[in-house]
């Protein structure tokens, strides 16, 4: 047990809340509550009424990302338990939910531009010194939560977190907004919250040596789980011998909205979804990433961007997180500082225009527009990096509906030498990502007109014009095989995202613009 021993490439952490896979708004304490009350109890009452659908739906690829649970029928009685735990430990959120729609409904019925004073005595009991009312300026009254207490209150409990550790077999796992994760034999299941100090001891195996009796006590674990943690170790790191570089500057596409940009004094990630399977060659992996890292970059809050299960096992080795500041209190806009400080990490929260400097360079936070279905959310970036002498826009998701924002942003800072752009414009609907925070209903029509989308053809075309690039490279798109569990994307050929993303390269081309589709890895070095 007291061998050197490294972290295999393809270990994993599921970070998890009541077993559901843990993102920012089943974690924030406001929208968790939410969340557990209009979405999650629902859909676990619907698989136990009827699981035979719910996993013939799971396979369906026509249902490819919709709310099933993919938990075989054998196991329900475990769905009931985790339900009946979650009724019963869980009261103080689920009654925090039921308040918010109650007095949500009072400030609509009562609240017609006069003194809100009246209204506080009048709010459930649970809301009392968490929140403020107030108008707006066309008086239309609404409450903000003061959030920073919200994670003092009843109804954060970090005993809800909980992390199993496993290898990548490669085989996609369930759809995470779904299908809680059970106990199983290739697991090893821990009750441990998110900042266990045995957890980045863990993580740190991945590129410092270890042992099996350290991690066993760091780790506080059992006989029979010393035995499967032996399984996820190595008697050598798979480190890759490139990951450094000595001079000039270098830009990798590690998949998604992931990029790692280099100097030999200075990193930055880029929205980290990684994958951690390194069979194929296909793909850069965690075995690529530098051993140290200045600043992961977070550019907006949806789970396919603030990735969990990746930043953690990039914790030991990340200076800070920059994230964009949100509105404070708004229900659809939750901190992503708070949500990420709580998650053991150090953050730096940034506003428009506001400067992170770099050894040779800085990271300016610009605005980003669209894609979260018309809410109020603040919480959103994009960002324009000078490194090694080059300049780059991580445009993530950010749509061109207004092109003269980006003239603003060139205006301000100059021209850009490479710009990384997402073009899915045609996103999921208002509810299949925020129906939980709803306390009013919307149609269907409503909803479906109301989209996560980002640039069409047009729209990227009007931004890179702005912007004045001489490079395009569309990315984001969620298509490579190890992000399914997180996006559930699943184009084809007639795809309308697909065919505007030809058009935009049509016109790239058309323009002198050079322009690439980006799929699995790219590497760029000056």
């Amino acid at each position: 047990m007291n061998e050197p021993r490294f972290l295999r490439s393809n270990a994993i952490i599921e970070p998890l809340v009541d077993r559901f896979y843990a993102w920012l708004y089943i974690v924030a304490p406001v929208q968790a509550s939410m969340n557990l009350a209009n979405v999650q109890v629902p859909l676990l009452e619907s698989y136990l009424h009827a699981p035979k659908v719910h996993v013939a739906a799971s396979v369906n690829p026509e249902l490819r990302g919709g709310y099933f649970v993919n938990i075989e029928e054998e196991r329900s009685t475990e769905i009931a338990e985790l339900l009946d735990i979650i009724k019963r430990d869980r009261a103080d959120m689920l009654n925090f939910a039921a308040a918010i729609a109650d007095a949500e409904e009072l400030l609509r019925q009562g609240a017609t531009g006069f003194d809100l004073t009246p209204f506080y005595p009048k709010l459930p009991a649970a809301l009392n010194g968490l929140v403020e009312l107030a108008y707006d300026t066309s008086n239309q009254a609404s409450m903000h939560y003061i959030e920073p207490l919200t994670y003092r209150s009843p109804i954060y409990d970090v005993r809800r977190q909980s992390v199993q550790l496993s290898l990548d077999t490669g085989v996609e796992r369930p759809f995470i907004l779904s299908t809680p994760r059970l106990p199983g034999p290739d697991v090893i299941d821990l009750p441990h919250s998110f900042t266990h100090p045995g957890l980045d001891e863990y993580f740190r195996a991945r590129t410092q040596p270890t042992t099996l009796a350290k991690l066993r006590e760091a780790l506080e674990l059992n006989d029979a789980q010393a035995v499967q943690l032996d399984r996820l170790l190595a008697p050598a790191p798979s480190l890759a011998p490139d990951r450094h570089i000595e001079r000039g500057g270098r830009i990798r596409y590690f998949g998604h909205a992931c990029l790692v940009l280099q100097t030999p004094e200075a990193c930055i990630v880029t929205d980290p979804f990684i994958s951690t399977d390194n069979r194929h060659g296909d793909r850069y992996t965690l075995d690529d990433l530098p051993d140290h890292i200045d600043y992961v970059v977070i550019t907006h809050g949806h789970q396919d961007h603030i990735v969990l299960e990746t930043l953690m096992m990039l914790r030991p080795r990340v200076d800070a997180v920059v994230v964009p500041k949100s509105s404070r209190g708004n229900l659809a806009d939750p901190s992503i500082a708070l949500y990420l400080r709580h998650a053991g990490f150090n953050v730096i929260e940034v506003d428009d225009f506001d400067e992170v400097p770099l050894p040779g360079g800085r990271l300016v936070a610009t605005p980003f527009l669209g894609e979260h279905a018309d809410l109020d959310i603040r919480a959103k970036s994009t960002y324009w990096v000078q490194i090694a002498g080059a300049s780059v826009y991580i445009g993530a998701d950010s749509s061109g509906i207004d092109p003269v924002l980006y003239r603003y942003v060139r205006e301000h800072l100059g021209k850009i030498d490479l710009a990384f752009l997402g073009m899915e414009c045609d996103g999921a609907p208002l509810t299949w990502l925020y129906q939980g925070l709803l306390t009013r209903p919307v149609t269907k029509k409503m909803s479906d007109s109301r989209k996560l989308s980002g640039s069409n053809a047009a729209q990227a075309a009007a931004i890179l014009q702005e912007l004045g690039a001489d490079e395009a490279y569309i990315y984001a798109m969620g298509e490579e095989s190890w992000q399914g569990h997180v996006m559930a994307t699943s184009y084809n050929a007639d795809s309308y995202q697909l065919q505007q993303i030809d058009e935009f390269l049509t016109w790239c081309k058309d323009h002198g613009i050079s322009a690439e589709h980006l799929f699995n890895k790219r590497e760029w070095v000056w």
